[in-house]
């Protein structure tokens, strides 16, 4: 049977309270303070204290929020010899499951422990069912994680042996798609992006290429300007990279980005020839990255055209050309930041001498 602590400064309630549960089988221990009463519970668990409001020292009000803050496996009855419902309300706010008055009512002191002793054994029971569930949900968010890691990490092997077949037909690219997206994901960061629009443009500048798989290596490695037909073809890559992926379920829009990153504010960039809004946020960092990166890279038909010029040109047509929140962002980076195009930095930025723009 339960174990039931009787808390009252007067000896003969406490006694008449004591037998009267010990009739029902309850066992009983008695204190007559709020003091002994915490002494006792140190040393013994009890299932439902019932607890006297006005007593010499710490009130019972005081001992049932002692109750509650670090005993709560233990209900808490009060007992009160006058009957006043604020009090009464507000014992019960701060735990108390019921109160009773002096004199008592034998049927009703029974029905009260009963009540609450039942009350508290739900809550218990809730309490551990709770637990349960919290742990199972934790070790199943742990599970997940762990397959959503590997998942991920299988992800980015197939964009890196995707983006290695792209340079493998064209050397002097190479590590030019990996630039593009590290680049996009630190003017997305300056830009205060969220995490997952900053994922998008990393993992499409790493193979927004890749239409260019279609197109003969002898053009792509060609050492003389293109000529138009050349170039139109060389305009196609953008299409042919969307129509790869496009049917791919990415966590992000990679093959929509992909398609964009050669359209301009103004209309004039290809293959739709978008204007502006139309054109996504996630495609219009790549392009700006795309172009600081190509003009400052070498290329079959001609030298590195270097930093200074490739921040000139996206400074110039910003607005017109360029999205000029992406042209700024990108501006402060290499200006403010100190990053490096020819690292690879995705937390922080390298330090070297900032430029001057």
């Amino acid at each position: 049977m339960p174990n039931i602590l009787i808390v009252d400064d007067e000896e003969p309630i406490c006694q008449l309270l004591q037998q009267m549960l010990e009739k029902e089988g309850y066992s009983c221990a008695q204190a007559f303070d709020g003091a002994q009463a915490k002494e006792i519970l140190n040393k013994q668990s009890f299932e439902l204290a019932l607890v006297d409001i006005n007593m010499p020292g710490e009130s019972g009000l005081d001992l049932i929020r002692h109750l509650e803050a670090d005993f709560p496996q233990t209900a808490a009855i009060m007992i009160t010899a006058v009957s006043n419902p604020e009090v009464a309300e507000l014992a019960l706010e701060i735990g108390a499951y019921d109160y009773i008055i002096k004199p008592f009512e034998r049927n009703r002191v029974l029905i009260s422990v009963t009540n609450a002793l039942r009350r508290r054994r739900l809550e218990i029971e809730n309490r551990l069912y709770r637990q349960k569930l919290e742990e199972m949900v934790s070790q199943r968010t742990v599970a997940l994680n762990n397959a959503l890691n590997k998942l991920k990490k299988t992800l980015m092997g197939a964009i890196r042996a995707i983006a290695m077949t792209v340079e493998a037909r064209d050397p002097y690219t190479a590590g030019h798609q990996k630039r593009v997206g590290e680049l996009g994901a630190a003017i997305a960061r300056e830009m205060n992006l969220n995490q997952d629009q900053i994922e998008a443009i990393h993992i499409s500048g790493q193979i927004h290429d890749l239409g260019k798989i279609s197109i003969p290596a002898e053009i792509l490695t060609s050492p003389r300007r293109l000529n138009e037909d050349e170039l139109s073809l060389i305009k196609t890559h953008p299409q042919v990279g969307y129509n790869i992926l496009k049917n791919i379920e990415f966590p992000w829009p990679v093959a929509k980005i992909i398609l964009q990153h050669h359209e301009r504010l103004d209309g004039s960039g290809y293959p739709q020839g978008l204007k502006a809004e139309a054109i996504l946020v996630e495609a219009k960092i790549l392009a700006v990255a795309d172009v600081v990166e190509a003009m400052s890279s070498h290329r079959p038909y001609r030298p590195a055209l270097g930093l200074d010029r490739a921040l000139e040109e996206i400074k110039q047509h910003s607005g017109r050309l360029y999205d000029p929140v992406a042209v700024e962002a990108c501006l402060k980076i290499f200006s403010q930041r100190n990053y490096d195009l020819s690292f690879f930095p995705r937390r922080g930025y390298s330090k070297v001498k900032a430029l001057k723009i």
